[in-house]
This record gives C-alpha cells, structure tokens and sequence, in this order.
C-alpha cells in the first residue's frame, strides 16, 4: 500500500540496488529509478498566474493598481513568476523517479520534503491511463494506480504514450502473479469490444436528463434575481459560477467526457475508453465489484434506457461508470459477463413495494421504495423519477443492519442496511417491521454462504 514520511534518498527498505530491490527488470531500470517525460515540469507552470490573477479579481482596488504599473512592469513580473515557477518544476522532475522491484512499485517524490509511495504489485487493482488534449498532442499520457488499503489514487505524471501502455501490461501482469522476468514481455492483453455508446443516443439521453435544464433554469433566475437585490456584478458571478459548472457538466461537458464510450472484453476485466478531448482508459477488474447500480431517470423509461453505475473495491466512496446509457436488453448481456451468477432481470421483478401505511412516513415518494432478493443478490430500490435499483452480491456484503425511526416504530415499519466492501450502502427503506427483522438474519446467512463460494479476486483467472 501507499506509505510517506521517508525524508533521505534511500528509500525504505535499503539503499538503490540492494538485495531486498531484487534484480532490475529486463530492459528495465537503472538502480536510482527512471525519470518522468520531460514535459512534466510544465504540466503546473501556470498554476501561480492563475492564483494570483483569482486573488487581483476578487479585489478591484488591486485590479486598479496592477494597470497603473503599467504593461512592461506587467510582462516583467509574469516572466518571472513563470520562471521561478518552471525552476521549481524543472527541480522537482529532477528528484522524481519510479522503478519496480520484485514486489512493490516506488514512487520518490518531492524538492523539499521527500515522499515515496511503495505500491504493493499484489494489492494494485486497476490502472487508468489518462491524456488530457495536450497531453496527447505531445505524445505523453498519465498513469493512475488504484491500490487496495490506499485512501488515494498515486499516479505517474507524465510518461510516454507508448511507456506507460508497456508499464501499465507489466504492472497489471505482475498483479496478476505472472512471475517478475516473464512479466515485462507478456504485453497488453487481448481485448473484444463489447458495446459502444452511439453518439446520436449520448446527445438524446444527456438532454433528456434534466439536471442541465433544471440548472439552465437556475441560471436564469438566480443570476438576474441577485443582481437586482445586491446590484454587484461580482455577487452574481460568483452565485451563478455553481450554477454554469453544473450546467457545463450535464450537457456539453458530459457528452465530451463520455463520447465515443466504449466497453470491451479483455483476461484483465472489463476495458472503457471514452473522451473526445481528454482520452481516458480504465478497466474494471474482476471480483472488486462490490455493487450494481441501474439507474433510470422518467425521460428514459419510455425509451427502455438505463444507466450502469459501479462501486469497486479500494475506490474508497467513488462510484464507478460502466455504461453512460444503454438499453436494458445491453445491461442485462453485459452485467452477466460482470457478475455471471447474477440474472438482472430476476433480480429487478424480485422487488415487493413498501407497505401502504409508509405513505404515513414518506408522502408521495414511498411508492419508489422497494426490497428483493435473489440467490444471488441483495436489491433496494428508491426514487420516483430517478428510479434506482442497487444490486449486491451476497459474498460482498461486510454487514447487514436494522434501524427505525420514532415514526416508523409507530407505524410498525424498518430500514434494511447493507454495508458492501468499497465503504457504501445499499438501504430498503420503510419495510415492514416484522420482515425487516427475519430478512436481516436471512441476509447474514445468505451473506456467509455467498463469501464461501466466491471466486477469488485474482486478476487474470
């Protein structure tokens, strides 16, 4: 796991070549490790200039005075600022190196105070590679490494395209148990692609969504209405910037991230490319998926649409996208490659309603709420207009508990929840009291046969 606080160049556990480091990789590293692409000390160059440009914006009185110095001042200070800047960059790149041993990868990192990351190759479950727009004009991409125990991605920024695609085959190889000196020539895994989000139905499904309408609206209400009660052009600037973020994102900033989505079938789980500008390649391993989330909002279900959310192991609360929209006939196939003791759609007719009286405890939205179960899966629904089922594998469930609110012991009812392994909770909201209580010991049996005959989380197998 991801470990800091070494502040000497030997990293832990010897010095550079020591016994413990095991022999160099073939066609491998130098003793002290391998240094990032030569472009990386520019990737934050800028990063100065825009503080200070935010910190003279907020203030007019400032914004005053840097005009009156004048436009050579001005030039003379941005050049210098963006030197001490690209030094300190430069000098940063130059301590920076990574190389792998026989057991762990090692990140050294840091000008004036020294970390380094030592990531388990055993406990590695995914890596991305990412390439903003610049990134791919200069041929560079950026490797994210999601490790079980590590309550942060480490990430090696910036590498060659080429290197980090024949660094990230070797990692997931190693992570596979393949042995050290075959690992650098087992190369990428084949991959078969399995579905592709059409662009025509990314661009219908974003603007049937909603949150970007719901937040074009917003903009064009709270925007005016706070320049009117504070006459500030700042003041509504800065209510609207939320508002314009989030409409960028539902709309045209989504359809950029998740365009061209692509899912495909390779020994190392399943692969997702997507982005227009910003490529992204990430994979979602075997047996780290902890649980299933379809997701169908009102504007979709006349069209047989869903949404295919997942929360992995060691992703810590993140929630992982598998498919932006498909349809449920493309859900249940992929799902099944996923999780093949899984039958989605035995999993969704399984759901029985809350209890009329809940109506008594939740007006109006009680009629989402819903619980199932299956031989292989625990199901709560919830949502009327965002309907949302979750879905989680018996062997995956951590604990199962009951709780009940004042209201609800008046009204004889219960909350079933479920804790899975990536740190969420799937809830069956307003049941019955009486079958709360014998689903939640029915569950913790179900959940201790499930774990006995679970495949191993091993990549690759």
């Amino acid at each position: 796991m991801s470990t800091q606080g070494e502040q000497h160049g030997a990293p832990h556990g010897g010095t550079p070549g020591s016994p413990g480091d095991g022999p160099p990789r073939p066609g491998g590293f130098p003793p002290e490790g391998r240094r990032l692409h030569p472009v990386t000390p520019w990737r934050r160059a800028w990063a100065p200039l825009a503080g200070l440009g935010a910190l003279v914006t907020q203030n007019p009185e400032r914004l005053r005075d840097a005009a009156e110095l004048g436009l050579v001042p001005l030039l003379g200070f941005t050049t210098a600022v963006l030197a001490v800047a690209a030094a300190y960059g430069f000098l940063s790149w130059r301590v920076t190196r990574y190389r792998i041993t026989e057991t762990e990868l090692r990140i050294r990192t840091g000008l004036l105070f020294r970390r380094t990351a030592h990531l388990r190759l055993d406990r590695i479950q995914s890596i991305d590679i990412t390439q903003p727009l610049l990134a791919r004009v200069l041929g560079v991409a950026k490797l994210k490494m999601d490790v079980v125990g590590a309550g942060s991605h480490d990430e090696l920024a910036f590498v060659g395209e080429a290197e980090a695609r024949e660094l990230r085959a070797e990692l997931l190889a190693r992570a596979a148990g393949i042995a050290p000196e075959a690992a650098p020539a087992a190369g990428e895994a084949p991959a078969r692609q399995l579905y592709r989000v059409e662009t025509r139905t990314l661009a219908w499904a974003l603007a049937l969504l909603g949150t970007g309408w719901g937040a074009l609206l917003a903009a064009l209400a709270g925007i005016p209405l706070m320049l009117w009660l504070t006459g500030s052009v700042f003041a509504a600037a800065v209510t609207g910037l939320p508002m314009a973020v989030a409409l960028w994102r539902s709309s045209v900033g989504g359809f950029l991230t998740q365009y061209g989505w692509t899912v495909s079938e390779s020994p190392d789980g399943l692969r997702l490319d997507h982005g227009l500008l910003q490529k992204e390649h990430a994979t979602v391993p075997p047996g780290r998926v902890q649980s299933v989330r379809l997701v169908e909002p009102l504007l979709w279900r006349r069209r047989g649409w869903v949404r295919v959310e997942l929360e992995v192991a060691g992703a810590g609360h993140e929630s992982g996208l598998l498919l932006p929209v498909t349809t449920r006939a493309e859900c249940v196939a992929l799902l099944g490659r996923l999780l093949p003791r899984v039958d989605i759609e035995a999993a969704v007719a399984a759901v029985r309603p809350a209890p009329r009286r809940a109506r008594w405890a939740v007006p109006v939205w009680w009629r989402g709420y819903g619980h199932g179960v299956t031989e292989a899966v625990f199901v709560a629904r919830h949502g009327r207009l965002r309907r949302v089922h979750t879905l989680v594998p018996h062997a995956k469930v951590q604990s199962v508990r009951l709780t009940r609110g004042p209201r609800q012991q008046a009204l004889r009812l219960a909350d079933i929840h479920v804790d899975h392994g990536a740190g969420g909770t799937a809830t069956a909201r307003q049941m019955d009291a009486g079958y709360a209580a014998a689903e939640v010991a029915a569950q913790a049996e179900r959940s201790r046969l499930g774990r006995r005959a679970a495949r191993p989380d091993r990549w690759l197998t």
